[in-house]
Order: structure tokens, then sequence, then C-alpha cells
């Protein structure tokens, strides 16, 4: 997050520094052993990922999934708009749409690396568990952030740790994964940010129309969209619907399509090609000169110099 200062944003931190390491040591050994590299890892359960980084990162801008993940050793920071999340041991952050958010990890070593369990749902898992706990969908005028951070009370890591065992005994997993994860599911809803997922299970509400306009730019990304046409498609006013949509993501709509157009801009030019006229107009830009603008602030140098120093720093 360049050309910025920690007092222009507002900051959600948990006060990871007082707080001691939560004891969660299965859920230590088990990703010690299942991810032994640095990096994002699946598993043979589905939707399941296991995080290793072993040294702080530099800020990673990428989407964020619909996801609980649970921090057992380290600490991160995650940017989404304006607002801070400071995260470590024994919290968890869930995110109840997908988002454009820029991470890093802030405290990690070879010895005592940033270790995660993550874990992706949908919109419809959490209805589920709604219904089968006869939970009400929120139906509040007013929507909340899609994105919290929160302590893991000893019911939500009993769950975490039962889930992630089966990865030791991974003849359970097709019967006794999907029943873990319902129960893991149920002590998000039941804690003090559940609220946040119930209402975008709530058919008509504030939250579950902003969800609709993030799913229409999700797809549509690289295309001109008029906030008229998102208006409509939320069935609400221009003006509710820029409050609303901050309300839940943090970020006006613009801004959201264009932190997607320029995640997108990289991640290609690090793939595919360092065509930089020709990304700038496959993610929606007519203006090669508002680009390298828009991808300076956000990423914090051109393109071109970006490219470069993170080809010689991952390789490439």
């Amino acid at each position: 997050m360049s050309e910025t200062t920690d007092e222009s944003f507002t900051e959600v931190s948990k006060e990871v520094s007082d707080k001691p390491s939560v004891d969660v040591p299965q859920l230590n050994g088990l990703i010690r052993k299942h991810a032994q590299t640095d990096g994002v890892h699946s598993t043979m359960v589905p939707s399941l990922y296991l995080v290793r980084e072993s040294e702080v990162s530099e800020p990673v801008a990428r989407v964020n999934e619909i996801s609980f993940c649970l921090i057992v050793q380290g600490e991160k920071e995650v940017w989404l708009g304006e607002q801070r999340f400071r995260y470590g041991p024994g919290h968890c952050i869930v995110a109840s749409v997908e988002l454009p958010v820029t991470g890093q990890v802030v405290q990690a070593s070879a010895e005592s690396p940033y270790l995660a369990f993550k874990i992706e749902f949908t919109p419809a898992e959490v209805l589920d568990v709604m219904n089968h706990a006869n939970l009400k969908p929120i139906r509040d005028k007013k929507a909340k952030r899609a994105m919290f951070v929160g302590d893991a009370e000893k019911p939500l890591l009993d769950a975490a740790v039962r889930l992630g065992s089966l990865l030791d005994q991974p003849q359970h997993i097709p019967v006794l994964a999907p029943l873990f994860k319902k129960e893991l599911l149920y002590w998000v809803l039941q804690g003090p940010h559940g609220d946040s997922l119930k209402q975008m299970a709530a058919e008509g509400s504030s939250a579950r129309r902003i969800r609709t306009v993030i799913e229409h730019i999700l797809a549509n990304y690289d295309r001109t969209l008029p906030v008229e046409e998102l208006a409509r498609l939320a069935n609400l006013g221009v003006s509710s619907l820029h409050r609303q949509f901050k309300e839940v993501t943090a970020m006006s709509p613009i801004q959201f399509q264009k932190q997607l157009r320029l995640q997108e801009a990289r991640r290609l030019l690090l793939a595919e090609s360092t065509d930089i006229a020709g990304i700038a107009f496959r993610v929606g830009y007519e203006s090669q000169s508002q680009f390298s603008r828009e991808y300076s602030r956000l990423f914090g140098s051109s393109p071109r110099a970006d490219i470069r120093r993170m080809k010689e720093r991952y390789g490439g």
C-alpha cells in the first residue's frame, strides 16, 4: 500500500503482541507435517488449505475467497480498501464475499514460520447450516462489513482440529469432513461476528443485494459498468448503492473494479506478456498512461519496474 501512512487508515487490529500464542499443538504439527514448504497447499480434505511462510513477505494483492482462516503461528496484515486488519495466533479472519485485498506476512522466520489453516466455503453451505440450526437470516437495513477478525474460541478451535486431523486418517474424509466443516461454520455463525455471514443469506437484504453487485463486477470487471446499471441490478438508488457497497467492502464500486483490473493486469504481465499497452486494454483500460498511474499507485512502482522486481525476487 504505497504512498500512504497509517494515520490515513482506519485500523481493525487485534493486540497480537499482547496475546499469548494459542495452544493448538495438533494444528501446528499438522501444518508442519503436511505443508513442508512455503506457500498455500491444497489437501485431501476438499476446500481445506494449509499455509506456511518462513519469512516476512512483501504486500501481495489478490482476490480473497469466501473463507475462514485460523492463524496458528506468526502474524499477518490485510488491507481492505482503507481498513487494516492485523491478526496473529488464536485469531481467525473471515470473508463472507469475494474481496480484493492486499496481504502481507509481518512476522515469520525459518524457525517459527507463519502457519495458517484455511477453509473456503460457499453462501449455500452457510445457508444449509443456518437452516439445520434454525438460525434466522439478518435483514437489517444497514449492511455489515464482509470481512472481520475475531478470537477463535475453544469450540471453534476444536472443530478445526477435528477437521485437520482427518489428514492423518484419510479413509474417514468422505464421511466426516462435511460434518466437521458444518460444525466449524456453525461456531462461526454463533460467534460475535456471525451476523456478517447471516446477512448474505437473507433474500432481499441489503447485504444480499450488494453480493449480487459484487458477483456482477467480478464477472465483468473488464468492461465499463455504469453505476446506474449496478444500482438497477441491486434495486437501489445510486446513492444508496454507493453507501451500502462501501459498508460491505470498504470501497466504492469503482474502486472495487479498479483493484480487480489492476490485480489481473499484474497476473497477466507476470505470466504471459510484458506488452503493457495490450494488457491494459485487455483488463478494460482505454489509456495506457492512466493504467500506469493507477498501477503505480496500487503497487508502488510502474508496471515495467514492478514486474522486473517480482521476477528477480521469485524467478521467471
